[in-house]
């Protein structure tokens, strides 16, 4: 089964199901010297977690990881990073009904299709329960990023169904269970998602993602793009279904006269590219949007087929999340982030003697 592996310099592979002992990743070209630690990781895996608020699935995991190998006396080596992650409230018995039967939306019927058997239980290797090790990967990458050019990512909820949430500030992010940027709609946010779950349906959502603070001139034209590997990213995380970079589709209604980032001795008069022109990072702050599809897993009864192409009528129980949006927004930031460590390392071996003579006018900018 390929596909498993991400990245060219820091790469990564991810590895186990979501019924099965656990999951984990073994990091390839992380550079040696970074100090690292469990308590670097756990953060963010604690953010994406389940069983956090009665909006996302009950599963309680405590998603506790360990680091096994890559780093010695509190620094990595440079050799390989092994992270697992154990997992501990797995209810197989929930999915029996579903072994012989397809489950409408989810992966089950192409799995099946593709290798002839398949892990029903959760989804198997299909089941979003695999981002937990991208996450923990991805907060390797962001730490690195961040000792090596002050790097931050940030992504928040901007709408969920028919929800649209303003922006107030991103320091409301970390203090509501919806991570909306946003404090003044969360009780409408709360009744909302109350009466998804009442109607035994789910909704998808909408997310924003920033990356701060990357130098310019990343990018590999012109088959990987920063803003294609970027797209590839989002794309590849369970239920995403459209990722835009800048304005996105916005950018049909604008003008070039709109549209155009003009540069001044000062700095960029907008940022509508998303921070990346030609593939390359212009050192503006990098933007992009991404939408994630209603969770496929309802209890309202639906039409499918079982193996033999009978039809059946399908209710699909266990502890599922109403609304799989809302618990993207680590997981985007870990691919992200490993989308730019990637190209830092790239651009690192290929072009870090190129010096030219006009300045960085986003550094000057941003001071």
């Amino acid at each position: 089964m390929p596909g498993n592996s991400f990245g060219q310099l820091f790469r990564i592979t991810t590895f186990g199901e979501s019924h099965g002992a656990g999951i984990g990743c073994v990091i390839d070209g992380c550079p040696s010297g970074l100090p690292l630690a469990e308590a670097d990781i756990q953060p963010d895996l604690d953010r994406r977690r389940p069983g956090t608020s009665r909006h996302v699935t009950q599963r309680r995991e405590a998603d506790q990881v360990e680091i096994l190998s890559g780093v010695f006396e509190g620094r990595t080596t440079g050799t390989p990073i092994a992270l697992f992650i154990r997992n501990t409230d797995q209810r197989s018995r929930d999915y029996g009904n579903i072994a012989q039967q397809f489950r409408p939306g989810h992966a089950d019927y192409t799995y099946w299709h593709k290798y002839g058997i398949r892990d029903y239980r959760g989804g198997g290797r299909s089941s979003a329960r695999e981002t937990a090790a991208r996450v923990a990967a991805g907060a390797v990458a962001k730490k690195w990023l961040r000792e090596q050019f002050g790097t931050e990512i940030v992504c928040w909820v901007s709408q969920v169904g028919e929800l649209e949430i303003a922006f107030e500030g991103e320091e409301f992010i970390g203090h509501n269970p919806f991570f909306a940027a946003n404090q003044s709609q969360i009780a409408a946010l709360e009744a909302y998602m109350d009466s998804v779950r009442k109607s035994l349906d789910s909704v998808g959502a909408k997310l924003h993602i920033e990356a701060r603070h990357f130098p310019v001139g990343l990018g590999e034209p012109v088959f990987d793009r920063l803003d294609a590997d970027i797209a590839h990213a989002l794309m590849g995380i369970n239920a995403v279904k459209a990722v835009s970079v800048g304005d996105g589709f916005d950018v049909v209604r604008q003008r070039g006269s709109r549209h155009t980032d003009e540069l001044t001795p000062q700095g960029f008069a907008s940022n509508h590219a998303g921070g990346i022109l030609g593939g390359i990072s212009t050192g503006q702050t990098i933007r992009a949007d991404f939408a994630v599809k209603p969770t496929s897993s309802i209890a309202t009864p639906r039409r499918s087929i079982d193996i033999h192409g009978q039809p059946v009528m399908l209710e699909t129980h266990g502890r599922h999340d109403p609304c799989v949006g809302l618990r993207a927004a680590p997981i985007a930031e870990a691919m992200l982030a490993l989308v730019l460590a990637d190209h830092a390392l790239r651009h690192r071996a290929q072009n870090a003697d190129v010096r030219v003579i006009t300045p960085d006018i986003a550094k000057l900018q941003n001071g």
